[in-house]
């Protein structure tokens, strides 16, 4: 256990500074040594500054190694380092992986992983693109990661457990730390059937700078981003520019013209991003992935079951709130009429009602 305490140590003690910890370890031949190191031997070979040498040393003297690896080791959290079977394979690709992660449940063997990021704050047809895109991935059997983050990340999370699939989330924080605290229930249930992680030591808070340098695992460990909703300034970019740096796909779904969150993917696209509109056009990048479904599902539910009145209704909504009244005075027919309808459309999940009688195309 000691090559996973050692590295523990160097990641406490260098505040997650990967990719200087990976070059000490490489340098000094392993994660040991370079904890062994003296003030001389760090400076001869100019790798921290003297300040933060000094500080380092004085951090390795304050620090009781075994008793702090020894709480990263027991109960449910488990640790693993790039040598592992367990390490997410691409992430050991970046110049920057961590030297060592933390995490809870199991990290899925399977190694085609898929992002889906995006906006804290989102539109219901986000939030409904999301689950379906997420639930569409998880059923061929692709693993879905994101960041638990309110929003974006919780709808894709919760789309492929849905569709029985294994999801990773990627914290900015402690394992002990749930950010937002109202998706512990969410982040307990992807611990169980998939894995949470994490390259922050418990105790961690959830800072805002730490979030930044957490996307960079996410891009990390997968095949391609794809963004769903983002401002033009978002954290989802982040994730899908360091996508880019690392040679990986960058996808993006496309939304309404008027709508600030979907500005981001927008300005993605005209970047180059690839427009989805299903998970076909995702998987078609990826020869090498035989797919197990034959026919191209758009993300919206089929249509084929609707009668001719409910065909016409629907082409009248909108994919943004239309109220009632406007549906009833663009038809022409009395509520008694229109409700019925309007609930079976429902019911056959091509509409969405929402607070105050407006209803909206999905």
């Amino acid at each position: 256990m000691d090559r996973y305490m050692y590295r523990h140590g160097l990641n406490v003690i260098y505040e997650q500074n990967a990719q200087l910890i990976n070059k000490l370890i490489d340098f000094f031949g392993s994660a040991q040594k370079a904890w062994e190191a003296s003030a001389k031997e760090l400076l001869t070979n100019n790798f921290p500054s003297k300040d933060l040498i000094e500080k380092s040393i004085k951090a390795r003297e304050n620090f009781n190694l075994e008793s702090s690896f020894a709480e990263h080791s027991k109960g449910p959290v488990k640790c693993t380092i790039p040598d592992d079977e367990h390490y997410p394979p691409l992430l050991k690709n970046i110049s920057d992986h961590p030297p060592i992660l933390y995490y809870l449940g199991e990290i899925p063997s399977n190694s085609f992983s898929i992002a889906l990021v995006g906006s804290r704050k989102h539109t219901v047809y986000g939030k409904e693109v999301a689950f379906k895109l997420s639930s569409s991935l998880a059923k061929q059997g692709i693993v879905v990661v994101s960041g638990l983050a309110r929003g974006i990340d919780t709808w894709s999370h919760r789309g492929c457990l849905a569709g029985g699939g294994k999801t990773v989330a990627v914290l900015g924080c402690g394992l002990d730390e749930c950010y937002p605290s109202e998706n512990k229930g969410l982040m307990k249930e992807i611990s169980q059937r998939g894995a949470v992680i994490s390259e922050y030591p418990l105790g961690t808070k959830p800072l805002p700078f730490n979030f930044p340098r957490r996307n960079r695992i996410i891009a990390g460990m997968c095949r391609g981003t794809v963004v769903i909703e983002a401002a033009k300034k978002s954290g989802a970019l982040i994730t899908a520019h360091l996508s880019l740096e690392y040679n990986r796909e960058v996808f993006a779904v496309p939304g309404s013209i008027g709508s600030p969150y979907s500005r981001g993917c927008h300005k993605l696209i005209k970047e180059g991003a690839k427009l989805i509109e299903n998970i076909e056009d995702i998987l078609e990048e990826f020869p090498e992935f035989q797919m197990r479904c034959s026919s191209q599902q758009p993300l919206s539910k089929t249509e084929e079951s609707l009668n001719k009145e409910e065909k016409e209704l629907l082409d009248i909504i909108p994919y943004s709130p239309y109220h009632l009244d406007q549906i009833i005075k663009t038809t022409g027919w009395g509520a008694e009429k229109l409700l019925p309808l309007l609930l079976e459309l429902e019911l056959k999940g091509t509409i969405k009602q929402l607070p105050g009688k407006y209803f909206l195309r999905i």
